[in-house]
């Protein structure tokens, strides 16, 4: 009986402490799920909620670039796409197969696909295709539910009205580089685009827009089930207006044709940019979709580098064109005036080189204006040879060269105005008289832009210190040129350069054209050749040859620049033919036919609107 009563007080104790162990457990258990439901219901409620709905990104829609006249250069098109998102695939080699049998994919894609899905990071969606009709995109869309880590979607795709004929200026675009997505959650939207040259790129945040957001219920794979509300949309981007007349533009690129050549056309009242071309040309659209390596390996091995912007990148010696901008140079200086006259033999003896003009013979006596005329080289090297290079540099300065004007535009150069300080920061030596002689006809060290010389141009055909403008808020197209300060030089000095350009378009001169209609708008001018190789003495005793035997990287570069009509200024022009020939027989006519087509728009414009 002991015993057994002993033992009934042993289970009794192990029983108290059981359920005390068990109620301790109980309380526990109770006081944390008191915890979590009560003190951090809130936060634990916020934490299924995030893993029950998604945030998904809107992408907007871009701002549109326009003309002048508000017809398009850059819009927006339906566009149906197909995506993978490598980390959500099974088996990102057979999903691709499996894409493939539904849109058309050759090995070729297939192989840069895959290499691009390796370099990047895996939750980086890759676009697998666009721009696919409705039916094969349908298709996809019946196929999405067994192709994980595939996604459709139907967007918006930038399209070029104009194709190759804005491309430098308006640029394209480009899917962003991995930095990029990774600092941005916008741009890891499958399909997303941003600006990679051009307008495109230097005005990308006003473009572009902002994003909206829309809440989406998933389930545990992250696949979408429904969308919740509330939905906030998307922002459209800014449009974006240009000075530029695209009818005007067009023309100018179908003169330049296939030439490697670049021209810039402005207003000569308001400095507004009427036409930006360069030569060749690509389609930005190919871009947008992805251009092929075959076209892009082409745009890169063509000689004549259809890629850079020659309006505004391409840095050539302006030749002939400044000696106007020289003789005003020499007249502020008192080295000549109007009448002062030299005689050219073809040969100007300066210490032991002989510098000869690009008229075998000479020209005989000139005066300044006739100078101009004639582009007579001795006598600018007989004024080059008083003027020092200071006066000369400051003046080509104040004309616009050697300064870069910031239109918006990859690529702007700044061109060359050598002087002292310039010879000494690059070679560490003296400045040679030789080099101001060169100087003196648009040679040596000298380099400028198309853009600079239409500047050039159109500053000395108003008198006043034009700037260019290619983006406008509020277009006045005969806005008043009071905005602009005059020119810092002597209105007769200008007079007599004018005159000079005038005559160079008039019988006699280097760009005169008999067949051109005596009822059209006068036009002054000024052709230029810049030589790209040195002509040896052998060559000058034997004869130079022509361009045309030469081959096409040797040949001169052909230059002109010009201003319409004489009485009254309206377009200016800055023209150049990349080993074109010559500035007369190459560059002329094509600046004539520019200037000539300027008018007649402008013409036709206020035309239509006194109809309205």
């Amino acid at each position: 009986m002991a015993r057994e009563g002993l033992r009934y007080q042993l289970f009794s104790r192990r029983a108290l402490l059981l359920a005390g162990a068990q109620g301790l457990v109980l309380t526990g258990l109770g006081g944390r799920l008191y915890y979590l439901s009560v003190v951090q219901g809130d936060q634990y409620k916020l934490r299924a909620e995030k893993n029950r709905v998604a945030l998904r990104l809107i992408a907007p829609e871009r701002g549109e670039v326009f003309d002048r006249y508000r017809r398009k250069l850059a819009t927006n098109r339906p566009d149906f796409r197909v995506f993978l998102i490598p980390e959500q695939a099974d088996e990102i080699k057979a999903t691709l197969e499996k894409i493939g049998q539904l849109v058309k994919l050759d090995d070729r894609r297939l192989a840069r696909l895959e290499r691009q899905i390796r370099r990047q990071r895996k939750f980086v969606p890759v676009t697998v295709a666009q721009g696919l009709d409705w039916r094969t995109f349908s298709r996809v869309n019946v196929s999405v539910p067994d192709l994980p880590g595939v996604v459709t979607d139907a967007g918006l795709s930038r399209f070029y009205p104009m194709g190759n004929e804005i491309a430098h200026l308006i640029g394209y675009l480009a899917s962003p580089g991995e930095a990029e997505v990774s600092s941005n959650p916008l741009y890891q939207l499958p399909g997303f685009k941003v600006g990679r040259q051009g307008l495109e790129r230097r005005y990308e945040s006003r473009l572009r827009g902002a994003a909206g957001t829309r809440r989406v219920e998933v389930n545990a794979v992250g696949r979408e089930i429904r969308e919740l509300p509330p939905r906030q949309e998307a922002q459209s981007g800014n449009d974006l207006q240009l000075t530029l007349d695209i009818d005007l533009q067009r023309f100018a690129m179908e003169q330049l044709g296939e030439e490697a050549a670049g021209a810039v056309v402005m207003n000569a009242k308001t400095g507004e940019v009427l036409a930006l071309a360069s030569a060749p040309t690509f389609d930005p659209n190919e871009f947008t979709t992805g251009i092929s390596q075959e076209n892009w390996n082409a745009l890169l091995k063509d000689p004549r580098k259809p890629l850079i912007n020659k309006a505004v990148s391409g840095q050539y010696p302006p030749g002939s064109t400044v000696k106007p901008i020289i003789a005003l140079a020499a007249l502020e200086q008192g080295i000549v005036t109007e009448e002062t006259t030299h005689y050219c033999n073809g040969r100007h003896r300066f210490g032991n080189r002989t510098f000869r003009c690009w008229k075998r013979g000479g020209h005989g006596k000139q005066d300044l204006k006739g100078a101009i005329s004639n582009s007579c080289d001795v006598y600018f090297y007989k004024i080059a040879e008083e003027l020092d290079i200071e006066h000369m540099a400051d003046m080509l300065r104040r004309f616009g060269l050697g300064h870069q004007y910031d239109l918006g535009i990859d690529g702007e150069k700044d061109g060359l105005v050598p002087d002292r300080a310039w010879k000494r920061a690059a070679f560490n030596q003296p400045w040679q008289g030789g080099e101001t002689l060169n100087v003196g006809i648009g040679q040596g060290a000298l380099l400028a832009t198309p853009l600079q010389l239409a500047v050039m141009t159109a500053r000395l055909a108003s008198g006043r210190a034009l700037e260019p403008s290619l983006v406008s808020e509020d277009l006045e197209t005969d806005a008043p040129d009071t905005a602009f300060s005059a020119m810092d030089v002597n209105p007769l000095h200008m007079r007599i350069a004018r005159r000079g350009m005038e005559m160079v378009m008039e019988p006699g001169g280097t760009a005169f054209d008999f067949r051109r209609k005596k009822s059209a708008p006068k036009q002054a001018g000024k052709t230029g050749t810049a030589q790209v190789r040195r002509i040896s003495e052998a060559e000058h005793q034997e004869g130079v040859r022509d361009n045309d035997e030469l081959p096409w990287a040797m040949r001169d570069h052909a230059l002109f620049i010009g201003y319409a009509p004489t009485d009254d200024p309206q377009v200016a022009i800055g023209l150049l033919v990349q080993h074109g020939g010559g500035g007369s027989s190459d560059a002329a006519p094509l600046g004539r036919a520019i200037m000539d087509k300027a008018l007649e728009l402008m013409a036709q414009r206020r035309t239509e609107e006194g109809e309205a």
